[in-house]
C-alpha cells in the first residue's frame, strides 16, 4: 500500500506547536515551568511552540510526563488534520 502524499499546507511541527501551547494553557504553566518540569531550556518550549523544532520522541514523553498527559494526546492536532484534509 502507497503512502498517502502530504498535504502542502500540513506542517507537523506547527500542529504539535499548537498542541503542546494549549495543553501548557490548560494546565497552568509558563514557558518556563513546562520547561524546568520537562527538564529543557525554556527556549527550546518556545521554539517548539512555534514549530521551528523537530522534536525527539525523548522530547515529546518528557512534555507529556511534565503535562501529566498520555504523550499521544501531544499528537491529536496531527491526527484531526489528517482525518480531515
Amino acid at each position: 500500500m502507497a503512502a498517502p502524499l502530504l498535504i502542502a499546507s500540513f506542517d507537523p511541527k506547527s500542529l504539535f506547536g499548537q498542541k503542546l501551547r494549549e495543553l501548557r494553557l490548560a494546565a497552568g504553566f509558563s514557558q518556563e515551568e513546562l520547561a524546568h518540569r520537562a527538564g529543557v531550556d525554556r527556549t527550546y518550549v518556545s521554539s517548539c511552540e512555534r514549530g521551528r523544532r523537530n522534536l525527539t520522541l525523548e522530547a515529546i514523553v518528557k512534555f507529556a510526563i511534565a503535562l501529566n498527559v498520555k504523550p499521544s494526546l501531544l499528537l491529536t492536532k496531527l491526527d484531526e488534520t489528517e482525518a480531515n484534509p
